[in-house]
This record gives structure tokens, sequence and C-alpha cells, in this order.
């Protein structure tokens, strides 16, 4: 079942949504469910956002959660300047063997 919606509309808006029902091919009613569903998502995305940005400025003036954030971080950097340089030595690796390649290619 659904429930049922009743509006009025500016004749531009009007005349835009039948203007574009008919591009797609749907009915008007398509076209406003479409743009009722993006707009409520958008709206709780904002709201979702709103909120994490909110926690994490409150988190960050907190001094212990900002140093164990610190400490984490710093933890993390090591494995990650590890992780970017074995990805740099197999790039290198992988060029070196192309490169072989073709010049064994051309012989």
């Amino acid at each position: 079942m659904m429930g049922g919606l009743s509006l009025r509309l500016s004749d531009e808006l009007d005349e835009r949504l039948d203007a574009e029902a008919r591009r797609e091919g749907v009915p008007r009613s398509e076209i406003a469910r479409i743009a009722i569903t993006e707009f409520l998502s958008r709206k709780e995305r904002d709201r979702f956002v709103a909120a994490f940005v909110a926690e994490a400025r409150c988190a960050y003036g907190d001094p212990a959660i900002r140093t164990e954030a610190v400490e984490i971080g710093e933890e993390a950097l090591p494995l990650d300047n590890e992780a970017l340089d074995l990805a740099e030595r197999t790039h290198r690796q992988q060029a070196r063997h192309r490169s072989a390649a073709q010049r064994k290619g051309r012989k």
C-alpha cells in the first residue's frame, strides 16, 4: 500500500515536472518520488555528517582523547610508511622486469 500526497506547484514548476516526465518517459509521480527520496537521503546524510563533526569537535576539545588519537596515529605511521616502501619496491621491480622483457623481445 502506498500513501498519497497532494501538493500545489507553481506553473513554472508544474511545466518543468511535465517536461522531465516526458523526457524520461515516466509518470510525474515517479519523478516526484525520486526527487523526494533523494532529498530525504541527502538530509539524513547531512544530519549524520553534522553529528559526526560535532562529536569529533567535542572529542578534539578533550585533551585525553586528543592525546590518545595522536598516540594511535604515531603507532600507525611506521606501518603506513612500511606499506608505502613495499609498494614502491614492488613497483620498481615490476618496471625492471618489464624493461628487461622489452629489451629481450627486441633482440
